[in-house]
C-alpha cells in the first residue's frame, strides 16, 4: 500500500512519524521528571526550574540548528536529534542516589537541544515536500503536523503517569529508550539523504534573517508564545493547586487534556481561519496572509484580560478561569498554526531550514521569557498580574503584526 504513495508523501509520513515519536517520548519525559521530584518533596517553583536550560538551550539551538541543517541536510539533523534524545533519556537510567538536580537540568538541557533539532528539521522538510503552487496543501500538511505533535505532546503526559505507575522511574524511561532507538534506526534507514540541503555552504554569518517579513513574524511569534507561557507555565498550576485545591494528578490530567484539545483545534485550522484546506493556486484569496495573523492575535488579546477582571471581582474564578482557559487554548491554536505555516511559506526553498531555524529561536525565545516571568510575577503579584501581562504582550504582538506583508504586496 505504501508503495502507491508518491515519493513525496512517504517522506512526509515519515518525517511526521519521527516527529511523533519524538514528541511522545518529551512529554512523558516532562511528567515523569515532574512526578518523580514531586515525590520527593520539591515545590512547583524548584520542578519549573529543572526546565530552565531546556529552553535556553532550544534558544541556541534553533539559531544554530538551521545553519546546521543547510549544510548537512536535515536528515541529519533530524537523526541527530533522535540521537541526543536517546543519550538524554539514557542519563536518567543512573541509580536515584545520581540523579542530583545539576544532572538532570544537564539532561534536560540535551532533551532541549534534541526537541528543536528535531522540530527545526521536521517544520523544513515540508517546505521542501510540497510544490511552490500547492499553497492550500501546505497549510493543510502543516496545520497536521502541527496539532498532531501537541496532541500527542498531551498524550505523552498521560503516559508518564501510566509508565510511573506501573513500572517506577528507571523502567518507564528504559522503555522509552527502546522505543525511540527503534524508531532512529529507521529513520537512518529510510530517510532521504540530503533533505533540505543548501546548493550553497551557508557561513556561520548568515545564522540572522535578512528577510523583513520573518523578522516581523519571528518578533509577533516571540510575543504571542511569551504572552501564553507567563501565565499558563507556571502560575496557573500552582493557582489551581494551591488557590482552589486541585491535586497534583488532577492538575496534570487537565493540562494534558487542555494540550490535546490545544493540538485537535490546530490541525483543523485551515477550516476555523476559513481558509481552503484544498487546491493548488498560490493566489487563492483564501489563504492566510498578515492581515489574517493581525485578526486573530486581537480576537485573543481580550481573553487573559477578561479572566482578570473576574478573578480580581471574584465573579465565580473557578469556572471563570477554566472556561477562559479553553477559548483561549481554542484561538490561540489556531494563532499557532497561522505562524506555523506564514513562516514556511516565507522560508527560502534553498536553505529552508536557515529562516525556520532562525524563527523557532524566536519562538524558543519568547517560551524563556514566559517562564522566567512566570514563575516571578506569580511569586511576586500573582495570577492576576501574569494574565494582565499576557494581554499587554498580545497588544504588542498585534501591532508588531499590523507590519506583515499584506495579500496585495
Amino acid at each position: 500500500m505504501l508503495s502507491t504513495l508518491s515519493p513525496q508523501l512517504r517522506q512526509y509520513m515519515l518525517v511526521t512519524a519521527n516527529y511523533w515519536a519524538f514528541t511522545l517520548t518529551d512529554g512523558a519525559l516532562r511528567m515523569l521528571v515532574v512526578l518523580h521530584f514531586y515525590s520527593l518533596g520539591y515545590s512547583g517553583l524548584a520542578i519549573a526550574m529543572l526546565f530552565l536550560f531546556y529552553e535556553i538551550f532550544g534558544v541556541i539551538t534553533n539559531l544554530v540548528g538551521g545553519w546546521l541543517g543547510a549544510r548537512i541536510g536535515l536528515n541529519n539533523t533530524m537523526n541527530i536529534g533522535l540521537l541526543l534524545q536517546i543519550l538524554a533519556l539514557g542519563m536518567l537510567l543512573l541509580p536515584a542516589q545520581y540523579l542530583i538536580v545539576p544532572w538532570v537540568m544537564a539532561a534536560q538541557a540535551l532533551s532541549g537541544i534534541a526537541k528543536d533539532l528535531n522540530k527545526m528539521s521536521a517544520k523544513s522538510s515540508i517546505k521542501l515536500l510540497v510544490a511552490d503552487d500547492a499553497q492550500s496543501t501546505l497549510f493543510k500538511w502543516v496545520a497536521i503536523l502541527t496539532g498532531s505533535k501537541n496532541a500527542l505532546k498531551g498524550i505523552g503526559f498521560f503516559l508518564g503517569g501510566i509508565l510511573l505507575s506501573l513500572y517506577g522511574f528507571s523502567m518507564a524511561i528504559l522503555l522509552m529508550l527502546l522505543m525511540l532507538a527503534a524508531v532512529w534506526l529507521f529513520s537512518l534507514w529510510r530517510l532521504k539523504a540530503d533533505l533540505g540541503k543548501s546548493k550553497t555552504k551557508p557561513k556561520f554569518t548568515e545564522l540572522l534573517s535578512k528577510s523583513r517579513a520573518i523578522n516581523v513574524l519571528s518578533a509577533a511569534r516571540m510575543l504571542l508564545f511569551g504572552a501564553r507561557d507567563v501565565w499558563f507555565v507556571i502560575a496557573l498550576p500552582l493557582t489551581l493547586a494551591s488557590q482552589f485545591g486541585w491535586n497534583h494528578w488532577a492538575v496534570g490530567s487537565f493540562l494534558a487534556l487542555w494540550v490535546i484539545g490545544y493540538g485537535a483545534v490546530q490541525s483543523v485550522a485551515p477550516l476555523l481561519s476559513g481558509s481552503k484546506a484544498s487546491g493548488t493556486t498560490t493566489a487563492d484569496s483564501r489563504l492566510p496572509d498578515g492581515s489574517t495573523l493581525t485578526l486573530w492575535a486581537l480576537l485573543l488579546c481580550a481573553i487573559p484580560a477578561a479572566i482578570a477582571v473576574a478573578l480580581d471581582q471574584q465573579w465565580h474564578s473557578e469556572y471563570a478561569l477554566l472556561a477562559g482557559l479553553l477559548l483561549f487554548g481554542a484561538v490561540f491554536a489556531v494563532n499557532s498554526s497561522l505562524h506555523s505555516y506564514m513562516i514556511v511559506r516565507y522560508a527560502n526553498s534553498d536553505g529552508v531550514s536557515l529562516d525556520v531555524g532562525f524563527y523557532y529561536m524566536a519562538n524558543a525565545m519568547g517560551r524563556l521569557i514566559g517562564t522566567v516571568l512566570s514563575g516571578w510575577v506569580y511569586q511576586v503579584a500573582g495570577l492576576t498580574a501574569c494574565l494582565w501581562i499576557s494581554s499587554g504582550m498580545l497588544v504588542t504582538t498585534v501591532l508588531v503584526s499590523l507590519f506583515l506583508p499584506k495579500r496585495s504586496a
